[in-house]
């Protein structure tokens, strides 16, 4: 089991805003911003569902190749939801909602590159 994950973002105010936008109609908020004086400068900040961030954000030269993250839902409302509310905090169209029976035959999902091009994805199994 997966405990957290996270991406090194390259302007860490502009992903954390990407984020907090993208990741709330998911359920997800910011639940911690570690203090600059513990991580030597940098920006880190976690995501989740209350009470614990599994997903992190820290400032830094992004990753290359870049990260793909999936984020499980319980409904296709949701897929669709993160899709609009990712583009419209800034992302970009990496595969609109909708089903990927490639995958297998009840997936359903939607992918939108963050602002440096990790590729961050909603999707519900059915």
């Amino acid at each position: 089991m997966i405990d957290h994950t996270g991406v090194t973002v390259s302007d860490y105010k502009k992903s954390k805003l990407f984020y907090e936008n993208a990741l709330k109609p998911i359920g997800y908020k910011m639940l911690m911003e570690v203090p600059t004086e513990h991580t030597g400068g940098i920006g880190v900040c976690g995501f989740g569902e209350p009470a614990k961030p599994d997903f992190w954000i820290s400032e830094g030269a992004a990753n290359k190749p870049h990260v793909h993250v999936a984020f499980r839902v319980d409904s296709q409302k949701k897929v669709d939801e993160f899709y609009s509310a990712a583009i419209a905090a800034g992302g970009k169209d990496n595969g609109k909602p909708g089903p990927r029976p490639h995958y297998h035959e009840n997936y359903y999902g939607a992918f939108v590159l963050d602002p440096d091009g990790h590729n961050i994805e909603a999707v519900f199994h059915g």
